[in-house]
């Protein structure tokens, strides 16, 4: 299990996240969801020590993680960002096989090639391992991400809003490779997301963040509620189930005139 207990962080003197406590256990998702500038992105930076907090702490299987290294929390870390790095002339095999930077003594071994091809073939991109990751769509290119991430053999996934970019098609493809992957591995996933539909069809537990702060935490029909939606978000909706999934409908947005003359 991944715990995040009282968390706080600051950029400067604002601060950005407060109080944030979560679990991520194994052959679970949990989504992230909140507005723009609620926190989700840098929640799951913190958790990957790409920003260092303020104050709090982070448990992986009861170790804290400011005691484990980088190679090592690599090993139980696999982080998927939201876009591409930096341009890199590297073929999709080549970028893929990076992910086993953290078992690398020196260069690849014969199991290191294995897993990488065998990880491009399970994924179905099999065909892409010579192609310039620079040439890739929108949706190859977050295939080939996670694919990296999956090559470090890592107990818990973090992805930051894993269909950003991605059109309908590619967003649900994405997302089932996601589940599946968590439920066929044992892997514990947490995901930053927008779409609170997708949020609820994919995920077992939401934890919504309002001003860097948990909102709620719970199911996805304990928290994708008609009342949460329009405190954190300020839109009323209509919330139905579908497929015995929450599904949202938005009706118009709140406005407030508690501030006008």
């Amino acid at each position: 299990m991944l715990q995040v207990i009282d968390l706080f962080f600051d950029y400067g003197s604002t601060r950005i996240l407060e109080g944030i406590g979560a679990r991520i256990e194994g052959g679970r998702v949990l989504s992230v969801v909140g507005p723009n500038g609620a926190g989700k992105t840098t929640l799951l930076k913190c958790i990957v020590r790409i920003l260092k907090l303020a104050r709090g702490s982070i448990l992986i299987e009861d170790r804290d993680a400011t005691c484990i290294s980088r190679r090592e929390l690599a090993k139980y870390l696999g982080y998927v960002p939201q876009n591409m790095p930096a341009k890199i002339p590297m073929t999709v095999f080549e970028m893929v096989l990076t992910g086993r930077k953290p078992y690398l003594s020196w260069r690849p071994s014969e199991q290191d090639l294995w897993i990488t091809a065998n990880i491009l073939h399970e994924m179905d991109i099999q065909d892409l391992a010579m192609r310039d990751v620079e040439q890739l769509s929108g949706g190859q290119a977050q295939k080939v991400l996670l694919a990296r991430a999956l090559a470090q053999e890592p107990r818990y996934l973090l992805l930051d809003e894993p269909t950003s970019n991605l059109d309908l098609r590619h967003q649900l493809e994405v997302l089932d490779m996601i589940a599946t992957l968590v439920k066929n591995k044992g892997i514990g996933a947490m995901m930053a997301m927008h779409d609170l539909n997708l949020a609820a069809r994919f995920s077992d537990t939401i934890l919504m963040l309002k001003e860097g702060k948990v909102f709620s935490i719970g199911t996805p029909s304990e928290v994708i509620t008609p009342k949460n939606i329009r405190e954190v978000y300020g839109v009323e909706v209509a919330v139905r189930r579908d497929n015995g999934y929450p599904h949202i409908q938005a009706l118009h947005c709140v406005i407030d005139h508690s501030d006008s003359d």
